[in-house]
């Protein structure tokens, strides 16, 4: 049996306009929040509905591909893998996020 492997696959509707960060060395990364929508019907056998945000990150050449194809309220799928990283805020608190950082990119037609 292989081993597990860090993989996430989300079909969702972008929540904000893609922000697109250029770096010194002229590499770009690409960042939005992505919404995933659930249902399930509870004890009583009413439908209850649930919107789960995500935290995207795209690097390399699928940049090119969000800063001329990707805008808020667009159903895209992707795949990924999950990274948690942390950083000090200004008052020296330690904080952290989950982000999926995404390999493929679908963008989804209607």
């Amino acid at each position: 049996m292989n081993a597990l492997r860090n993989k996430v696959q989300l079909i969702g509707r972008l929540g904000q306009e893609p922000e697109i960060i250029t770096f010194t060395d002229g590499n770009k990364i690409a960042k939005f929040s992505l919404a995933t929508d659930d249902s399930y019907k509870d004890k009583d056998g009413k439908k209850v509905e649930r919107t789960d945000w995500h935290n995207i990150v795209i690097k390399g050449g699928l940049v090119k591909v969000v800063e001329g194809y990707v805008n808020k309220g667009q159903e895209i799928a992707l795949e990924g893998k999950l990274a948690t990283r942390s950083w000090e805020d200004k008052e020296g608190n330690k904080r952290y996020i989950t982000e999926v950082v995404c390999n493929e990119l679908l963008l989804m037609v209607k």
